[in-house]
């Protein structure tokens, strides 16, 4: 897993707590760059592998069509309401496509574990349900960046 933190390392997830967060967390948000260079995020359901961060994204949504021209992506995910309980991780990198477009649910072995972990977490289901709008993309991140405001030092 690249961890490149280089400040906050008293805030940093450690590698479990990280993986325990992204397993359990159900919603992020993606940025992306639009065609004229301006910014676009959006919130999407993911899974989380232990490596790599699985999106299933609407193909005809403008995420989507940004991430076909520039597959460059960062994404947080965050939780908590106070500040002493702010938690989160941004990750980044560039995103793969990864099986048929939109998923209709060919066999594709590359997708088990992610549809296992995607359909028991948002859908309490054993089976990914396939809607032939929805499609995957894999982000391996190449750097990644964690808080956790709960091991701040009370004031």
């Amino acid at each position: 897993m690249a961890v490149t933190q280089r400040r906050g390392r008293k805030i940093m997830m450690t590698p479990g707590e990280l993986d325990e967060f992204l397993t359990t967390e159900r919603t992020c948000r993606v940025a992306t760059v639009s065609k004229d260079g301006a910014p676009h995020v959006s919130a999407l359901w993911f899974a989380w592998d232990g490596t790599s961060l699985w999106l299933y994204s609407v193909v005809r949504s403008k995420r989507w069509a940004e991430l076909r021209r520039d597959p460059r992506v960062a994404v947080v995910i965050d939780s908590g309401e106070q500040y002493g309980e702010l938690r989160g991780v941004e990750l980044s990198g560039t995103v793969e496509f990864v099986g048929e477009i939109p998923r209709v649910g060919d066999l594709c072995a590359e997708l088990d574990v992610p549809e296992t972990l995607f359909a028991r977490k948002n859908f309490g289901l054993e089976e990914m349900p396939h809607d032939g709008r929805h499609a995957w993309m894999r982000l391996t991140p190449e750097a990644i960046a964690s808080w956790d405001f709960r091991k701040l030092p009370l004031l």
